[in-house]
């Protein structure tokens, strides 16, 4: 079972105590993505990012700069986000992350899709940020079917615990025998069920770690998850979601 996670905005190049192992599988695509990006102005990039002046500015540096070979993290401890705080990938065993390299990936509209151990750098760049260059209207387009492809390349079975916007490269393409199932985290709240943000967040991350933790390569061991009070409800679930309950004030 293959467990797909998606990045966070923010992230560090200070993660020395995990070594590099690999660049990324399509560290090529992502040069071409580089070069363009590098061809644009300030004011170009803010469009682009829907982001502040100085972030903005930032963006446009750290394009001018990227080295994609030198100084790199491992993507795993690269992102920080709510997702990767309650996933704790910093107090994780080597035993752990030998787990997480055989069976989760991150998927990038920058990178296209990373294994925890490849080398990263940091970068501004959502897969549905309004992108364009010679050929491709989207980083959809630029991505096609090659995150799927090399995502099913060594396994059938996904378990999606990413955001919406990065699905669309995996559910696109999905054919048989490959199993697709994306998880749902609901707050039960004046006899309502809402999805709420910061939760669904923390709730991805709490499930990383739960499958890392319990060495989990099932889907049925994904159902008995119940960390931060979350209930797995067969009755609100189909064979390609699953859906986590949680009752408000019980966090």
């Amino acid at each position: 079972m293959k467990i797909v996670i998606t990045p966070a905005k923010k992230m560090t190049n200070d993660a020395s105590f995990l070594e590099v192992e690999s660049l990324p599988v399509y560290l090529e695509t992502t040069e071409k993505i580089l070069n363009h990006l590098k061809t644009l102005t300030i004011s170009e990039v803010k469009k682009m990012l829907g982001c502040s002046d100085r972030i903005a500015k930032e963006a446009y540096d750290n394009y001018q700069s990227m080295d994609l070979r030198n100084n790199l993290t491992c993507a795993i401890l690269a992102y920080q986000g709510i997702q990767y705080d309650y996933m704790a990938s910093h107090v994780m065993s080597y035993d752990d992350f030998a787990f997480l390299q055989q069976h989760l990936v991150i998927l990038s509209g920058f990178y296209g899709i990373l294994r925890p151990l490849d080398g990263v750098v940091s970068y501004r760049l959502e897969m549905n940020n309004p992108f364009k260059m010679a050929g491709y209207s989207s980083l959809y387009q630029v991505w096609g079917d090659k995150i799927y492809q090399e995502l099913i390349k060594d396994d059938h079975e996904i378990l999606d615990l990413g955001a919406n916007q990065y699905a669309r490269v995996i559910k696109k393409y999905l054919s048989k025998p490959v199993k697709y199932v994306k998880c749902y985290f609901k707050e039960e709240i004046d006899g309502q069920l809402k999805e709420i943000g910061v939760y669904v967040k923390m709730a991805r991350g709490a499930m990383t770690r739960y499958i890392v933790k319990n060495r989990i390569t099932t889907y049925e061991g994904v159902k008995l998850f119940n960390d931060l009070n979350y209930q797995y409800q067969e009755d609100l679930s189909s064979s390609e979601a699953f859906v986590f309950v949680r009752k408000s004030e019980k966090f």
